[in-house]
């Protein structure tokens, strides 16, 4: 800090020094013609010192951003003529604005990152790729001000190796035609004189020169990439999409609403894993468990409590119905009918523009397209566990249709994975009657979320019957005289002794998911596939025209997000070549369906600490909603992430039943950059849950009532009442 000050006093004394001495009458045209004859003769009597006072003048005049640095250059051209001109004044501006490029990062850019984190990282990221090509352009346009560029490229993260060649290269023209100038300084009547209409021109048409070697070097990575390809002259679509989950259903919805002919391939069910076998099933089995939870607790609602009475295979029917009733929705005649070609089959990529389809019903097709998007979603990974294939389980994906065949719920079910999914699905069965053990190798439940948060779902689940084991390691399933168990140690531990037996009748193994790679062709392609498709932030892989969107590229394995990414695939691989746009995923949502829920949108405390971010929380507990109290429903809590002392949504983490539902609000704000000040002025309907929005609201502006001015008011009442 007092480095800071020390070098902010020292700029101070050089700026107000320059101006008292009057030295920036000499940096103007009028000076520097009077001034001259001067200069000559201390050039004849010391030509080393003068270019050696020169140059230093001219790096302190520009280290300190002041004006007269065009002066300067012209100066450089009538003492120094052209050539020593150019080399003085190329390399003292460029030094010069390093220095100014090195203050401005030293005393700006930590304060810059602490108010404005997300925007200045998002500026980082932009100027770690492309910060040099920008700064060149920039550079070879001096309209653009000098000393600005100068402090606003110091805020950011280029390196100041790459800041200093890309100056002294990109203002090198710049420098030539005032240097030029300053030989003929005699007949300059006005710096306006120098800067024509048509040399501002031929400037303007110098900086579209690095766009246009973009758009060049574009075309050779192109041809480079293709070159062991023949691309086709005609296609037989203008799309095909793989997969019909959210993210192909949405790309190939979008692509036929625009009237391009798209082809949609599927071996599977169409609407994929999260019709099938992952939202829609699992939210169904919430909803069921949650009304057999509420009949056994029915004294909460004034009623008696009472053992359901259910048949466990009416429960997994009623999902399979629901299934059903979706199902139309995401229905190959359905998608038809919006004018989408559906094929059945598995589709692999020929090559960049051509695929092939093995038709489920027989046979096979060849199919061109000019873009190609791949959304072929993930699987449950199954990690490597000894005796684990041998003893038997179950996914997300395989239990539907295995459970559907059970008269009754599993007695004795281990759950292994302590994410959501896993938490899901213990608290329903739990529910159901099953006696649950829920394995988690980490310390806690939801590791993802704050540890408040975590606290708050491990006691629901636990009031709901479930048995947690926290950093628990499984070590291997065994069977023992007929029966199943999985073993458990303590995380690290090597002591046999501490291994626990648990014994199971069924396991579902819901430890994460992992994309679906394999099949499509990707590999002879050399498309990278390490562990998820590797694209750029337009979603084109290592081919331009092959895009993917969905789980398979991450980084949020959610339905939404999946048809989210889907519309940046669909128009920048329909209209790419005229307009590409980079995926937005600033504000991105997202909620666990245990009872009561948890939702969560933008940054959490926990994140928020590891950010560094100077930042406060604003808590709002349900125990006060009326609409809870009369649910019997008052537990949980919102909690906003604000900046300190401002009223700016950086996350929100909801706790409490229709937490999903109350957090659009929230993800509206933060969209449009609404902070709780206009979410406190919007009415909400009493009495519902979305009130809890305005009252955590509320909460942060009491915080930040204005104290003084409220104690001046109640002087003014207290002297109105006489």
């Amino acid at each position: 800090m007092i480095k800071k000050i020390v070098l902010i006093f020292a700029v101070l004394i050089g700026v107000i020094g320059f101006f008292y001495f009057d030295l920036n009458e000499l940096l103007t045209l009028e000076g520097l013609k009077g001034s001259m004859d001067q200069f000559e003769q201390y050039k004849t009597q010391s030509p080393w010192l003068v270019i050696g006072g020169f140059f230093v003048v001219y790096i302190l005049v520009t280290a300190l951003s002041l004006p007269g640095a065009v002066i300067l250059t012209l100066a450089a051209g009538a003492l120094f003529g052209l050539v020593q001109g150019i080399l003085v004044a190329s390399f003292a501006s460029s030094i010069g604005a390093t220095l100014a490029f090195l203050t401005s990062r030293y005393l700006l850019r930590d304060t810059i990152k602490q108010r404005f984190p997300d925007r200045l990282a998002s500026i980082d990221s932009g100027v770690k790729k492309e910060g040099g090509f920008y700064l060149f352009t920039l550079r070879l346009v001096p309209i653009f001000p000098f000393f600005l560029i100068n402090l606003l490229m110091g805020l950011t993260a280029i390196k100041v190796r790459t800041f200093y060649w890309v100056s002294q290269i990109g203002m090198l023209a710049g420098t030539f035609v005032f240097v030029n100038a300053g030989t003929q300084l005699a007949k300059i009547e006005q710096l306006s004189g120098i800067l024509s209409f048509n040399l501002l021109a031929s400037f303007a048409l110098l900086g579209l020169f690095p766009l246009i070697a973009k758009g060049i070097l574009t075309i050779l990575k192109k041809r480079r990439i293709y070159k062991n390809h023949t691309k086709p002259k005609k296609f037989d679509r203008n799309m095909i999409v793989i997969g019909a989950g959210a993210g192909g259903l949405v790309t190939s919805y979008i692509a036929a609403t625009v009237k391009a002919k798209v082809t949609l391939i599927e071996a599977g069910e169409m609407g994929g894993d999260c019709l099938n076998y992952g939202c829609v099933p699992s939210k169904a089995l919430v909803k069921s468990a949650k009304v057999v939870e509420q009949i056994r607790h029915g004294k909460r609602y004034g009623l008696n409590n009472t053992q359901p009475d259910f048949a466990f295979k009416n429960i997994m029917s009623r999902i399979h119905e629901v299934i059903a009733d979706i199902a139309p929705n995401d229905s190959v005649e359905r998608y038809t009918s919006l004018g989408v070609e559906v094929l059945k089959g598995y589709a692999k990529l020929i090559d960049p523009w051509t695929v092939e389809i093995a038709l489920n019903d027989g046979g096979t097709q060849t199919l061109t397209a000019r873009s190609i998007v791949i959304a072929t979603g993930a699987r449950p990974f199954v990690p490597d566990l000894p005796g684990l294939e041998e003893t038997g389980y179950v996914t997300s994906d395989t239990l539907w249709d295995k459970f559907a065949k059970f008269d009754k719920v599993p007695s004795k079910l281990v759950v292994l994975g302590g994410g959501p999914i896993g938490c899901e699905l213990a608290q329903s069965f739990a529910r159901l009657g099953s006696a649950v053990t829920q394995i988690e190798r980490g310390a806690r439940l939801m590791k993802k979320e704050d540890v408040d948060v975590s606290v708050f779902a491990q006691e629901a689940l636990t009031e709901s019957g479930v048995n947690i084991l926290t950093s628990q390691q499984a070590i291997r399933c065994e069977t023992r005289n007929g029966k199943k168990y999985i073993i458990v140690a303590p995380k690290g531990g090597n002591d046999d002794q501490q291994e626990t037996a648990i014994e199971y009748d069924e396991l579902i193994c819901a430890v994460g998911r992992s994309a679906r790679l394999e099949g499509y062709g990707l590999d002879t392609l050399g498309i990278d596939t390490e562990r998820t498709i590797s694209t750029d932030e337009y979603l084109e892989t290592l081919y331009p025209n092959i895009y993917a969107a969905g789980d398979i590229v991450g980084p949020y394995q959610f339905t939404h997000v999946a048809a989210h990414q889907a519309w940046y695939a669909a128009v920048n691989g329909l209209f790419g070549h005229l307009k590409k746009f980079k995926v937005d995923y600033r504000v991105i949502p997202w909620s666990t369906f245990i009872d009561p829920e948890v939702a969560r949108v933008g940054l959490n405390e926990q994140e928020a600490i590891n950010k560094g971010i100077d930042f406060e929380i604003t808590r709002y507990d349900f125990k006060d909603l009326d609409r809870a109290v009369t649910e019997s429903a008052n537990h949980g809590f919102i909690k906003v992430i604000t900046p300190k002392g401002k009223d700016k949504i950086l996350g929100v983490t909801i706790v409490a039943e229709h937490a999903g539902d109350l957090m659009a609000e929230f993800v509206l704000a933060m969209k449009h950059n609404l902070g709780l000040n206009k979410i406190l002025g919007t009415i909400h309907i009493y009495p519902t849950w979305a009130e809890g929005n305005k009252y955590a609201a509320g909460e942060w502006k009491r915080n930040h009532a204005p104290k003084k001015a409220l104690q001046l008011l109640e002087k003014y009442h207290t002297w109105r009442r006489g």
